[in-house]
């Protein structure tokens, strides 16, 4: 008894560094094992409990209402045959890794979904795959998620038929990375504040994220492609976007990111590639104290590069390039843009349609940029011809313009410090196989750009590069 004494503490210490209080994972559990399936598993788990499902598969319409984690190994198969929800979650601490959740029914006025929860701060969802389900994650109250890794595919229904592929509602501080989402309707994040949107794919859906009173989210590294639009952000404060890439979204509006009634806005390091409209806003920043900075983006190949309403005010752009765009910068309306600016702190934007020179080679352009071609004002005059933004037909109006100067409209934006070549900006987020076009095209910027220097350098001898500094 006192040899036993005098080791306890010693036992005691080893108990506490291997873990081994902690709560026992419980025995792999085989697909038929347990009569009442998994449900009765879940039923007679103590909390904090782990499940480990092997390979097979398991009946859904299933309810978690105590901490557990159910962990599978060779992606085991929670099918919902059709049927509601396939997992509903309705307590805290909850994680749900490495299953395949599949076959939830198709009403979209149950919200059916691969998972439901209410009520489950703490919910980590990690690692899963979604085949066929309406909603892929409908999640409520969840303060603190975590979803990480997944793979979440719709079912193959007319897009207003679909339901979201990520939603969350009124849930702070949520973690959403490492997604590819596909085939569904929207990433919608409403009345979440806090939120986190990190290196996620999201494609073929309406609206490939979508924020509605949500303040202080960071959106960072995400490649949201071939969406009807890419982003948009609505009625949210003190949101910043960085370093995403927003490619071929073409829906009938065809944003890559949209803004309305945004106030406390950094968008920065971003590719607009590809799509109907780069960046459109609306009444964004709505608050008359506040600037919005856009700085350091590629605009490149979209129909129209930015679009923004002819009340649009306060929004700083510099140090960002314009390439190829059908319009560079358009108002949806008639109406110029003067009360935005186009340069800070002598750092403006790389057009390429700049045809000014360099004679100092400061890399700022020695004449001004504007934009007064009559095609981008027959534009805010007649919307519907956007449609013919950088054809021949379009180039024609403009070099009528040109050679008439009576009929050259008044500018709708002046940079005083345009960029003579483009600036340099970190590599964008690839997302595999699908993004390989975007490969081609960054490649192109940077040959265009070394290009653009040799010409510069021929003509002016350039000898530096401007560099974006300061903040508003």
């Amino acid at each position: 008894m006192n040899a036993l004494r005098s080791v306890r503490p010693v036992l005691v210490a080893t108990i506490l560094i291997t873990g081994l209080l902690a709560p026992f994972a419980g025995p792999a559990v085989a697909a038929g094992d347990e009569p009442g399936g998994l449900q009765a598993l879940i039923d007679a788990a103590e909390p904090g409990d782990e499940l480990t499902l092997t390979a097979g598969t398991y009946d859904g319409g299933i309810t978690i209402d105590k901490p557990l984690t159910i962990n599978g190994k060779g992606w085991p198969v929670i099918d919902g045959h059709g049927n509601g929800s396939v997992i509903t979650v309705v307590s805290p601490d909850v994680t749900i890794r490495g299953v395949v959740i599949a076959n939830s029914g198709k009403r979209l006025d149950r919200e059916d979904s691969g998972i439901t929860s209410d009520l489950s701060p703490g919910l980590s969802i990690i690692g899963n795959r979604f085949e066929n389900v309406l909603f892929g994650m409908f999640l409520r109250h969840a303060h603190g998620a975590e979803i990480r890794d997944n793979e979440i595919g719709g079912m193959d229904l007319f897009i207003a038929r679909r339901g979201d592929g990520i939603r969350i509602w009124q849930s702070t501080d949520a973690v959403v990375e490492g997604n590819h989402v596909a085939n569904g309707r929207d990433s919608v994040f409403w009345f979440a504040d806090g939120v986190t949107v990190r290196n996620n794919h999201v494609q073929d859906g309406r609206y490939g994220l979508h924020f509605m009173y949500s303040d202080g989210a960071v959106v960072e590294g995400n490649v949201l492609e071939d969406n009807s639009v890419g982003a948009f952000l609505m009625y949210s404060t003190d949101l910043t976007m960085t370093g995403n890439v927003f490619r071929s979204n073409r829906g009938p509006s065809g944003y890559g990111l949209g803004l309305k009634d945004v106030d406390g806005l950094m968008v920065s390091g971003n590719r607009f590639v590809e799509n109907r409209v780069g960046l459109y806003a609306d009444n964004s920043p709505s608050k008359v104290d506040l600037y919005h900075r856009v700085e350091s983006n590629v605009f490149a190949f979209n129909n129209i590069g930015v679009l923004l309403g002819s009340t649009v005010a306060r929004n700083v752009f510099t140090g960002n390039a314009f390439i190829d765009n059908g319009v560079q910068v358009a108002s949806d309306s008639t109406g110029n843009l003067l009360d935005n600016e186009w340069s800070f702190e002598g750092v403006g934007n790389h057009w390429s349609d700049f045809a000014g020179f360099d004679a100092d080679s400061d890399g700022i352009g020695d004449i001004v940029y504007e934009i007064d071609n009559l095609f981008t004002d027959l534009i805010e005059r007649y919307p519907e011809i956007a449609f013919f933004a950088g054809t021949p037909a379009a180039q024609a109006v403009d070099m009528a313009s040109q050679t008439f100067p009576s009929l050259r409209p008044e500018p709708i934006l002046t940079d005083d410090s345009p960029l003579i070549r483009i600036p340099s900006f970190p590599p964008a987020p690839m997302a595999g196989e699908a993004t390989s076009r975007l490969f081609v095209l960054m490649v192109s910027l940077g040959l265009l750009g070394a290009a653009v220097s040799v010409m510069a350098g021929g003509r002016s001898r350039f000898r530096g590069q401007a560099v974006p500094g300061g903040t508003t």
